[in-house]
């Protein structure tokens, strides 16, 4: 035996945890290049991951030492050990297209009522980039077979050809792909499997075929009991894995509500989920506000029911404060086998009730509009059970205006711009496609703020202009000083909010901070944008608004159009923030004082870390995801969190809290000398809404430096966006873009005065 093929199987041996003889393992193959080989077996990792069945701690050590490895043949050699233990067939595709299969597993495994992936290693001698396919009699009738009857069909199969991998070969002389197997039964089954590159491919004397025999273990269906905090019937998340950190149910085959890119599913008290017998590692939360319980768990016949019960650290909406996230997607982006028809309310429902999320706001765009269009009511979606609301409304995007940056428009009464049926006839000016959302009394803000407005600093504020060349808040900077006519024709801002959370926060906060400082009283809400920006959940970013106990999803959107609210990740609250006897986003939030004095600030905050530091997460560059968490803001290895006081943009004071869980008030108190707007944040997890402390009568105008980088931003902005706009909206453009310079000019020479 050559050298290469003891560490084939040494490390075979090693991972699997008992001996193996040469015949469990398929041969070792050449690979040609090294480079395109590793890429394939980067990509084939990612795809484990996304069908359930990721790599173990010690296949991740021997991949990365076989990666590292700089002699191709040991690199070859050591890589394929590592994933031949995972190999059902071994494929060999010869010179001349011919293909023959050889079954390498003595005893595989699969489970009644669920999908167990495999590995198929090919062994394509002929280079073809044809699409490997495979088929069996226990699936479906074969072209050369006699009809076989429907009680033999006990098995589905299908190869995964989600990103990363793809339908055909890719020519190499060797790359693997991955086969799922469904079992309808438990008990001892046959399959035979049939492989081809095309018709005609398969060998001579039926090798391209493989009678296996498997061992199907059988499933239960295990009664869930799931209540909440005070004993109530609940629906929550739950985490399956089993022991060798493969996913259940298998995502990649899952069916709405649950879904495939989530290693969760959302369950209801009383349900049922089913497993075969064995040992899993159980997680149960509900959302970022309950601490998530880790449970060990053995499924076999005594095992009648799994209870888990909500431990919570924080309500908020015991305190009055309801949460939302204005932007999530029932369709659209490449998470949906079908993106564009997308899932119904009632999918979307159960994620937002599994979330402890009071509001979803489920925005149809461009990919899903024309089928998702039919479910918009103007009103709360029939699968609503208050407090729990679920609301289409639109984002435009993909369509109309996007080009100049998304906008989110909630609260509307008409969902298409008025000339058709459809997405494509809107306007391209989006301060257009504002007049006509202001007139139905709609709550509107752009979409996913920071994109197009990265720049290479941490600094907050900064005054670097962005190149404006994205989708977010980038004609922002000249939306943001007009007014259009309101429902009742009276004059009203055509913006009333900034999207955060779901975008580097520098980026986000940057602009609001200097059109804020330039007079504006933009307001902040928090999204996800799932599945597009952030598919791990719905909630990722929320907005926090203060309600009274009888809420609709309408004095929401009044909640934060008034700034009655604080943007956060749900780990971190900033609830009833005061300057005086002044509340954060009531009346119009300002504190109007006759001359310069003290005055106290306060607020309710609550945060929760860990107690063990999470580095690879804590330790990111602020523009990798996820952008906003709690663990960013963690003070070295403590459980500390700085509470800052920001005026005008800058902190001005701080004081370290712990992040324990526990409700506690923060004060400070703070010579006031001018005209100015606060906040608090927690940076970045969370941030409210700005409190305008007025002195004299005076308005804000905070700073010189803001004033010019939003007079030069719109120079900026137009520069990139003027292609976009039509023909027939040039004008409008012109005059909205001339009427910012005019805005902002106006106020450079009031600070002047």
């Amino acid at each position: 035996m050559n050298a290469l093929r003891w560490i084939h199987l040494a490390v075979g041996t090693l991972l699997v945890g008992t001996t193996l003889s040469l015949s469990a393992l398929p041969p070792i193959v050449p690979i040609g290049d090294l480079q395109p080989f590793q890429a394939q077996i980067r990509r084939v990792i990612d795809a484990l991951e996304r069908v359930g069945a990721p790599i173990t701690g010690a296949e991740r050590a021997a991949l990365d030492s076989a990666l590292a490895e700089s002699h191709p043949e040991m690199s070859a050699a050591k890589l394929q050990a590592v994933l031949d233990h995972r190999v059902l067939a071994l494929v060999h595709v010869n010179p001349e297209m011919r293909v023959k299969v050889v079954w390498m597993k003595s005893q595989p495994e699969l489970m009644e009522g669920g999908w167990r992936p495999y590995l198929i290693k090919v062994h394509n001698e002929s280079g073809t980039t044809a699409e490997l396919r495979v088929a069996s009699e226990q699936s479906e009738r074969l072209h050369n077979s006699p009809a076989s009857k429907l009680a033999d069909r006990w098995l589905a199969l299908e190869r995964y050809i989600g990103q990363p991998l793809k339908r055909e070969l890719g020519g190499l002389p060797l790359e693997y792909t991955v086969l799922e197997l469904y079992s309808r039964d438990a008990g001892m089954r046959e399959a035979k499997l049939v492989f081809d590159v095309g018709q005609g491919t398969q060998d001579l004397g039926f090798r391209s075929e493989a009678h296996i025999l498997f061992k199907c273990h059988p499933s239960r269906q295990v009664k869930l009991s799931l209540l909440d905090e005070t004993s109530e019937p609940t629906t929550a998340a739950l985490w399956v894995r089993d022991q060798l950190g493969r996913v259940y149910p298998a995502p990649a085959k899952r069916l709405a509500p649950d879904f495939f890119f989530h290693p969760q599913i959302y369950r209801a008290d009383g349900e049922t989920l089913r497993l075969p017998d064995g040992a899993y590692h159980i997680g149960f939360q509900r959302g970022p506000e309950s601490i998530r319980e880790e449970r060990q768990v053995v499924v076999n016949e005594e095992l009648k029911e799994l209870a888990f019960q909500v431990q919570r650290w924080i309500d908020p909406s015991l305190h009055g404060w309801i949460s939302g996230d204005h932007h999530i997607h029932a369709a659209g982006c490449a998470h949906y086998s079908n993106p564009t028809d997308g899932v119904h309310a009632t999918d979307m429902i159960r994620h937002v009730l599994g979330e402890d999320l009071k509001i979803g706001a489920n925005l149809t765009w461009g990919p899903g509009f024309d089928y998702q269009k039919q479910f918009f009511t103007g009103k709360d979606d029939e699968v609503s059970s208050w407090p729990y609301i679920l609301r289409y409304d639109v984002e435009v995007s993909g369509f109309g205006s996007h080009q100049s940056g998304h906008l989110c428009l909630l609260q509307l009464k008409e969902q298409i711009f008025p000339g058709g049926d459809s997405k494509n006839h809107w306007p391209t000016l989006g301060l257009n496609t504002l007049r006509w959302a202001k007139r139905q009394g709609a709550l509107t803000g752009p979409a996913h703020s920071g994109w197009g407005l990265e720049v290479p600093t941490s600094d907050l504020p900064n005054y670097l202009i962005p190149p404006f060349s994205g989708i977010g808040a980038n004609e922002f900077i000249v939306d943001v000083t007009h007014e259009v006519p309101g429902p009742d024709g009276q004059p009203v801002p055509a913006v009333d909010f900034l999207s955060t959370v779901d975008t580097p926060y520098v980026w986000e906060l940057n602009i609001w901070y200097h059109t804020l400082n330039a007079g504006f009283q933009t307001r902040i809400s928090g999204e996800t944008d799932f599945p597009c920006i952030f598919g791990e959940r719905v909630g990722l970013g929320r907005s926090y608004v203060k309600l009274d106990p009888e809420w609709t999803y309408e004095d929401w959107c009044e909640g934060i159009r008034a700034g009655r609210n604080y943007v956060s990740d749900g780990f971190s609250h900033l609830l009833d923030f005061t300057a005086d006897e002044t509340a954060m986003g009531e009346g119009d939030s300002t504190l109007r004082l006759k001359e310069a004095r003290k005055v106290q600030f306060k607020a309710q905050v609550g945060a929760r870390l860990d107690e063990t530091p999470n580095p690879g997460l804590g330790k990111r560059p602020y523009q990798e995801q996820p952008y906003w968490h709690l663990e960013r803001a963690r003070i070295g290895d403590s459980r500390d969190v700085w509470v800052e006081l920001i005026q005008n943009g800058e902190p001005i004071e701080k004081k370290q809290i712990r992040a324990d869980g526990r409700l506690q008030e923060v004060r400070f108190e703070v010579d006031v000398d001018k005209s100015s707007w606060f906040a608090l944040r927690i940076l970045p997890s969370s941030h409210t809404n700005p409190i305008f402390v007025e002195i004299d009568g005076k308005p804000i105008r905070a700073s010189r430096r803001s004033i010019e980088w939003c007079l030069e931003s719109v120079d900026r902005c137009w520069s990139q966006k003027e292609r976009f706009y039509a023909a027939n909206e040039r004008d409008d453009a012109l005059a909205a873009y001339e009427h910012a310079r005019q805005i902002y000019r106006q106020r450079l020479r009031e600070l002047a005065d």
